[in-house]
């Protein structure tokens, strides 16, 4: 088949819910991706960050298959002999009492948000029905009727309504807005993203995190991260919010934590806020499956053993000096932490970020827009030095080519 005739075959048979950057892969190892016709790329989104590890990790894969030739799933209904290593393992490396496994990032937002209305009525004492939560303006936390509630974006929840009660929304990055809306004494949680990636790698002004966090504190009020972007050392620390020293009371982690070879994610919190929910209350069918545990733990420690985090601050320094640089009057702004980083466009004679997205694919190197006027730039964290000026002498060739 052509990559024409793959394309068009999703267009008959799949949904019209994505717009791919018309590419059509087969093949992936580290940081690099192949297509149908055998061109290798530079894959520097990495999956929206959920292959952190690389491509086809080894250690990572072997994990899944030795597992999957053994258990695959029981339900929890049952004990398996998996479940209790991994969440002593998760729980140990991140330092929280308890876990909560659940599969893709949006459930373990949901999660997130039953565990903070729950905690509010049992622990804090607000009345019935009447928890609220406060979220950002631009946030991005998944796809699903309540989370789609929280957005400002209409692509996300026009037509999709009537909306999920509950939610006050505030601009980000703004601590006096936070000081508001936290004087209703029926707020339970605030829920952020720390480096906000779907609105275009929005990176707060430093501090704030750490005042989110006290005022929180002050106000008996949750502070939720959702790290399932900008967590498993894609910013230069494990985490967004150790830039801070801030530790959330829910933490909630998705994407690398499997390496990406299957969906797996979790809600981290410690015995007050997650004994709140009891046995029947929540759960999922395929959460802390036994190939799940394995592949979880198996990236995790890749994490560690190959010193992501390490590579990710120092390379992500070299990338913005280095990009910054670029004589290109397309290029409006620079910015972001660790590998996660973006690029403003100024659109140029008509032609937009997705045009320069097309002609970086044509000359080797895959990314995406976000918001028409933003391109993502997060390589896998196995990225080494050369390998990174290399893929910016493409970005760079790539904008000249607009002169």
């Amino acid at each position: 088949m052509t990559e024409q005739e793959y394309m068009d075959r999703e267009a008959k048979y799949g949904a019209h819910n994505y717009h791919p950057l018309p590419v059509v892969l087969e093949k992936g190892e580290g940081i690099y991706v192949w297509d149908v016709n055998g061109k290798r790329y530079f894959d520097f989104l990495s999956a929206y960050s959920a292959v952190n590890q690389g491509h086809c990790h080894p250690k990572i894969v072997e994990a899944m298959t030795e597992q999957a030739k053994k258990l695959a799933l029981t339900s929890r209904a049952f004990y398996n002999n998996v479940l209790g290593e991994w969440e002593e393992y998760i729980t140990k490396y991140f330092g929280y009492d308890k876990v909560l496994p659940m599969n893709s990032g949006a459930e373990a937002d949901e999660t997130a948000l039953k565990l903070c209305r729950r905690w509010g009525y049992d622990v804090k004492g607000i009345p019935a029905d009447q928890a609220k939560i406060i979220v950002c303006d631009n946030n991005f936390h998944g796809r699903t009727i309540t989370i789609i509630t929280l957005s400002n974006d209409p692509s996300s929840y026009a037509g999709f309504g009537p909306f999920t009660p509950g939610f006050e929304r505030i601009p980000y990055d703004d601590i006096p807005a936070l000081e508001e809306a936290l004087k209703d004494p029926n707020v339970a949680g605030f829920l952020l993203e720390p480096i906000q990636g779907e609105a275009g790698v929005y990176v707060p002004h430093e501090g704030y995190l750490k005042k989110a966090y006290d005022l929180c504190k002050a106000h008996n009020v949750l502070f939720m991260a959702d790290e399932v972007q900008t967590g498993i050392a894609r910013t230069g620390k494990m985490l967004a919010c150790d830039h801070e020293g801030v530790r959330p009371d829910i933490l909630i982690l998705g994407k690398a934590i499997s390496g990406g070879l299957m969906p797996v994610s979790c809600v981290l919190a410690d015995d007050e806020i997650m004994l709140t929910i009891k046995p029947g209350e929540h759960g999922s069918t395929y959460g802390g499956n036994p190939i799940a545990a394995k592949v979880s733990m198996a990236a995790l420690q890749v994490i560690k053993d190959e010193k992501l985090e390490e590579n990710a601050e120092r390379l992500g320094k070299i990338f913005r000096e280095r990009v910054k640089a670029i004589k290109s009057d397309m290029m409006e702004l620079v910015r972001g932490k660790g590998l996660l980083n973006a690029v403003v466009i100024t659109p140029k004679n008509g032609k937009t970020a997705w045009d320069v997205c097309l002609k970086l694919r044509d000359n080797g190197l895959l990314a995406k827009p976000t918001h028409e006027h933003i391109i993502r730039f997060a390589p896998p964290l196995v990225i080494n030095e050369e390998q990174l000026l290399e893929a910016i002498g493409i970005i760079e060739k790539t904008l000249k080519e607009f002169e």
